[in-house]
């Protein structure tokens, strides 16, 4: 990550604090030198982690000053002992600071169910804040991985009048589905964002990069994405509904896409990113529901391991998305490979192309109603053995 893109007036640091047994980085801490206006995303899971009953309530009053992330162990379903430790971790980073304690947000990914210790926190986090740097933002993503593959950056820079930056950092490869369907993402911009904007942004940005993924159907206990804005570039405030909203908007619905895609790519034992696009629908939301029935089914990502253009798989699960659709009127391409027609296969050669693009790292599906001018999009990996294996293995 280029120093250029960090935006002003944030600073990072990480460490292996013997959290995870491998000895490998697993506690990162991101600290705005000024409180940060804030907005949060939360799990919709009813099975909540200790650090995001915390959380949550400090970011609805919408300022944030410092985060603090731990991997290894998620503090999810440990109870009275795991809500004190979520409590201590926090007094302490506040009081190492010298700030607020409700200025501080924490979070955890990790095992469920096993008791989240203290020791590695209180050694940890002086050296933390002792250790904060510009330049440590790589090292927060690395420290935020469990079963990740590789560490998740995007960033993002608005060089006219206002002049920002925003950075993103988020970790996940399993347990990713709607809705969040991220365990972690922080979201860093140094622009001056009003308390309406910066909601609606978040909220709208969300739903278009990691509410619009799948890897196994599975939804966290612990996932969360906050937006922090400290307003360090000196800027003008950027007010909800006007141009320069559109903006910023725009910049925030890339980072979260280009992070959210990652996420995807990484998923676990995956060895395809695929993008499902459904055309022709009545309106976006119900284009949106037929594209998350396709990307969810686990005969579909099978076949799309196993390279096989099994576009009756596809059709089938448009069919049980619950939407009214016509059968004899469904397109379904691979890129620009058609394989059926008004419902209707048009040939083994076009299997045979469809196979072709079907062995690439990526591609997209495309899959036309015909019933109207809207669409929308679902991204999903392949379902594989590996998936089986690392999650055979997990806590071993």
């Amino acid at each position: 990550m280029d120093i250029m893109d960090i935006p002003a007036g944030f600073r990072f640091s990480g460490m292996a604090s013997g959290i995870k047994k491998t000895g490998k980085l697993d506690l990162g801490l991101i600290v705005s030198d000024h409180p940060a206006d804030c907005a949060g995303v939360f799990t919709q899971n009813k099975v909540i982690a200790a650090p995001l009953l915390l959380t949550q309530p400090r970011v609805v009053k919408g300022k944030c000053q410092a985060i603090l992330v731990n991997s290894g162990n998620a503090n999810a379903c440990t109870g009275p002992a795991g809500l004190q430790v979520a409590e201590a971790t926090l007094v302490a980073v506040a009081k190492k600071l010298q700030i607020k304690d409700e200025l501080v947000s924490i979070a955890s990914t990790g095992v469920i169910g096993e008791q989240l210790p203290l020791e590695p926190f209180m050694q940890g986090i002086p050296q933390l804040v002792e250790d904060l740097s510009t330049d440590h933002a790589t090292v927060v993503a690395e420290a935020m991985m469990t079963t990740d593959a590789f560490s998740k950056i995007a960033a993002a820079r608005e060089e006219g009048e206002r002049n920002y930056k925003i950075l993103g950092i988020a970790k996940g490869a399993g347990m990713i589905h709607p809705n969040m369907a991220t365990m972690l993402g922080f979201v860093l911009t140094d622009a001056q964002i009003s308390p309406e904007l910066l909601k609606s942004a978040l909220k709208q940005a969300v739903e278009k990069s990691f509410n619009s993924i799948s890897v196994d159907g599975d939804t966290s206990t612990n996932d969360m994405v906050l937006l922090l804005a400290n307003g360090a570039a000196n800027s003008a405030v950027i007010e909800a509904n006007t141009q320069e909203a559109k903006i910023f908007s725009l910049h925030l619905d890339r980072v979260l896409l280009d992070l959210a895609k990652m996420i995807v790519r990484d998923g676990e034992g995956a060895t395809k990113l695929v993008r499902i696009r459904v055309v022709g629908a009545e309106n976006e939301d119900l284009a949106r529901i037929v594209a998350r029935s396709v990307a969810t089914s686990s005969l579909v990502k099978t076949a799309f391991f196993g390279e096989d253009a099994n576009w009756g798989r596809i059709i089938a699960a448009v069919g049980y998305s619950g939407i009214d659709v016509d059968p004899d009127r469904i397109d379904i391409s691979f890129n620009q490979v058609p394989v059926a027609v008004n419902g209707v296969a048009i040939g083994s050669e076009q299997e045979d192309k469809a196979t072709k693009v079907l062995q690439l790292d990526e591609f997209v599906v495309t899959i036309n109603l015909h019933l109207g001018e809207a669409e929308s999009s679902y991204y999903t990996s392949d379902l594989s053995y590996e998936y089986v294996k690392i999650n055979a293995d997990y806590r071993t």
